[in-house]
This record gives C-alpha cells, structure tokens and sequence, in this order.
C-alpha cells in the first residue's frame, strides 16, 4: 500500500465524523430528533471524546424527555474541560427538566461568568429563579442562615447534591417545602385526567399474565408499563414544585389546567406519535403515511370534550403526513397537509407549531426550487424563532435562497445575520457556512476583497474542524477570489 494510500485512510474517518455531525445537526433543526440521535451516537464511535457531539446529542435527548441521558452526555462533554459553556448550558437545562432548580440556578450562573454575551444563560437563571420561588415560596419570606456547607457554589466539583447543600433553610412557620405529593388527592389534583391513565397502568401491572408478556420489538411489558408510571410521577413531581397545589387553589379553575395534547387518550396519541415516527425513521414512508391517516381519521372522531386540544393534534398529524409524502416524492398532496397544519397553528394560535409549519413549507419550496415562495414563508418564520441555532439556520437558508435569484445584496444581508448569530453562540461548522455564503455574495458584487477575508475566515475554522472536503473546496474558492483580486 502507498503512502498515499495510508493518508487517505487516516484522513477518511474524520470526513465521516464531520459528515454524521453535520447530518445530527441538520435531523436536529428539522425536529427529527431520534434520526439525529443515531447519527451523534455513530459520530461518537469515530471521536469518542468529542464535546460539541456530545452537546448535540443531550439537546436531542432533552427535546424527547430523556432528561437523564441529557445529562449524562452534558457531563461528558465537560470531562475534559470543565469550562466549555455549551456543556455548562446544556447540563443546567437538563437539570431544570428533571427539577433540580437549584443546581440548575448554580450551572447557568457559572456560564453566565464564563460567557456574559449569551442570553440563554441571563434566561435560564430567570426562569430558575422563578421555579424556585414557585417551589419554596418568595425569597422575601424565606429566611437563608449562613451556616451548612455552600462549597458548592464556587467549586467545580460535579458530586454536589443541589438541594442538600443548603441546610438551614427556614420560614416563620418552619414549613419545608413539598417535593412530592402526599396524598392521592393531590395526585389527582396535578395529573388532572391523566390521573385515570396512572390507575389503570397500575392496574395492568396487577396483571401477571400481561407484564410477562413482551412487544413486538421484545422489550417486557412490564418495562414499558414501569416506565410510563415512572414518567407520570416524574410529572407530578416537577408541576408540584412548578405551581405547588396551595398556589394553584388561589387561582382561577381554568388557570390550574396543565398544557396536554390530550387527556384520556394520551397514551394511545403518544404511542401512535411515537410509531408513525419510527416508521418515517426506518425509512418506511408508506408505513409512516397510512399509520398517520389511521390516527387521522380516530381522532376526528373524537368529541371537544375528549379532546380539548384536539385541533393540536390534528396540525401534528397534519405535519407528519406531510413529512412522509415528501419522502414519497409527492410534493403537492405534501404541501397541502402542511398548510392545513399551519392553518390550525393559526386559529389555536400555537407559535411553536407555525414555526414548525413555516419551517416544512419554506424547505419544500425550496427543495422544489421555488426560491421565491421559500423566502417567502421563510421570513414570516423570522419572529418565531427562539434559539441560536435555529436562527443562524433560517438566516443562512433565506441568504442562500436569494443568492439562488442573484439577489446577490439580499443574499450577503442574510449571510452577515447568519455569521452574527452562529458567533453569538460559537456554532464553528455553521460559521464556516455562513461565511461561505457571505464570500459567494460579495464575489458577485464584484467585492473581492471582502470576499477573499470571509474565505479566510470559513478556512480557518474548516481546518479547526479537521473538515478535509471543506477545507478543499473552500482553498479553491480562495484561489478563484484571490485572482480577482490580483487583476
């Protein structure tokens, strides 16, 4: 074998690693998160120790409410650098969905420290706060004696209990607060009409002959059961110490309703959700389709009463349907059921589901080519998006649309929000891209010097991600510019 030979193999895993990185982040923006999972987890096998993997990964294991697993790849990538503030963000946010506020609190203040610039942790330590005093009552009335050990607070040791810590917690009534129900009332008082779906998985559980029995991919029912009870508790755990049931009675009946796709039938939605995306998933795009009309078609037959959010669902089921017919290749019928979704967003007046569908229309026009359209729908996202990432995303994806159309002015606009935001949360591999499209728009104004410096920029980042094919392509780029600039 040449040597040649032998660099070529040495180089190739780390164009796959930056290929599957790239893939997570791109299934991770569009919602499919278990997709993105698959593709982090095999990233991983590549770089083991990978940190901005390892990142990308907790965010998807979050966003299905695997908080637990959020935390232990949150840690991970603080292993090696206890400092890196995308692992001190993402290990408070799994801390706060799993009702550790406090321990939370403690994490986005200490990357507050680190990165003052980013809002995320300013919001993170608001909201908190905000549990916290939900939890154990307004700070005016609790009084914090200076005693106990508080160590934690200003070290970094990993091994603090977050609510042990602070000892002498105490009120004029020496009332602790209430971390978990203490009757069935309670109970039922939180869980609302979820608290007949605990009663009757409590009761399959009696069941000997069920629980022994396994599903279809062999995984004991008495797990799947165990696990939905667990995560039922998990529930009313963490809206107890959200909104305590004593703070619920002062307010109005209809205030006190939790925010649920469904009441009764959550389980079977949920199930049904969690099928129809396994399909879509697998790559069986028929399967996911007529999985999705069938549920369809139940739950339009369900009454108001059965399902207060039942326009909510019908959007989702909208949205996926439209998803699988993408795949199939039928782009009208596609995009039909996405401006359904995005029509009922709109009367429910649901922002994160127009954003969802804002985001499935602009990326079918823009797959078919129809720029325009895409720009379109995608600018009325704009004043729905939350996250950096997402952001740096949309901003790109509209520059590149009117870069498409020569709009060549338009395009670098974009391309310098683009930059911007990928800077404010320091995303490298989406600072190389929107670089690019920066150069690409200032070599067509005829900009070259610009032009070569937002090269430059996109190259040094590409070689800090070992990203051979972008480091290629964009050298060449370079050269191409470098001659205009020369002449």
């Amino acid at each position: 074998m040449s040597d040649t030979d032998v660099d070529h193999d040495r180089q190739k895993p780390k164009g796959v690693f930056s290929t599957l990185m790239a893939d997570g982040d791109w299934l991770y923006i569009k919602g499919e998160y278990k997709k993105a999972i698959e593709s982090y987890t095999a990233a991983l096998t590549l770089k083991p120790d990978d940190k901005t993997c390892f990142v990308g990964r907790s965010k998807c294991y979050l966003k299905i409410g695997q908080s637990v697993n959020a935390l232990k790849d949150a840690e991970a990538s603080l292993k090696e650098d206890a400092s890196f503030f995308e692992g001190l963000y993402q290990k408070a946010e799994a801390l706060y969905y799993m009702g550790e506020f406090e321990y939370g609190l403690v994490f986005y203040h200490r990357g507050q420290k680190l990165r003052p610039q980013i809002q995320e942790f300013r919001l993170g330590i608001q909201k908190a706060q905000e549990a916290i005093e939900n939890s154990v009552g307004s700070p005016f009335s609790v009084k914090l004696e200076i005693k106990g050990d508080l160590s934690f607070l200003q070290k970094d040791e990993e091994g603090a209990q977050p609510i042990a810590a602070i000892q002498h917690l105490t009120t004029k009534k020496k009332q602790p607060a209430q971390k978990t129900p203490k009757s069935e009332k309670t109970t039922k008082q939180l869980l609302g009409e979820f608290y007949s779906d605990k009663k009757y998985l409590e009761t399959l559980l009696k069941d000997e002959d069920l629980v022994n029995g396994r599903t279809k991919s062999g995984e004991p029912l008495q797990d799947v059961i165990q696990g939905c009870l667990t995560y039922l508790d998990t529930c009313t755990e963490f809206w107890n110490q959200e909104k305590p049931i004593c703070a619920q009675e002062k307010e109005p009946k209809l205030k006190q309703q939790k925010c649920r796709v469904l009441s009764g039938h959550a389980l079977f939605l949920l199930k049904s959700l969690e099928d129809i995306d396994s399909e879509l998933i697998s790559g069986n795009a028929e399967g996911s389709l007529k999985k999705a009309k069938e549920v369809m078609k139940i739950v339009q037959g369900w009454s108001e009463k059965e399902a207060p959010h039942k326009k909510e669902v019908l959007g989702n089921l909208h949205s996926c349907i439209g998803n699988a017919l993408i795949d199939l290749g039928d782009m009208d019928k596609a995009l039909k059921h996405h401006q359904k979704d995005l029509e009922l967003a709109k009367q429910c007046n649901l922002p994160d589901a127009m954003s969802r569908a804002l985001d499935n229309i602009g990326r079918l026009y823009a797959q078919i080519g129809q720029f325009t359209q895409a720009v379109e729908i995608w600018e009325k996202k704009i004043p729905l998006v939350r996250g950096g990432l997402e952001k740096t995303w949309l901003f790109h994806e509209i520059g590149w649309c009117y870069l498409e159309l020569s709009h060549h002015k338009e395009a670098r606009h974009y391309g310098l929000r683009s930059v911007h935001a990928a800077d404010e949360i320091a995303d490298e591999k989406w600072q190389i891209n929107a670089n690019v499209l920066v150069a690409q728009s200032e070599m067509k104004l005829g900009n070259f010097e610009s032009c070569v410096s937002h090269f430059e920029q996109a190259l040094t980042k590409a070689k800090l991600q070992e990203d051979d094919s972008a480091v290629i392509a964009i050298q060449k780029a370079l050269d191409e510019a470098k001659e205009h600039l020369l002449q």
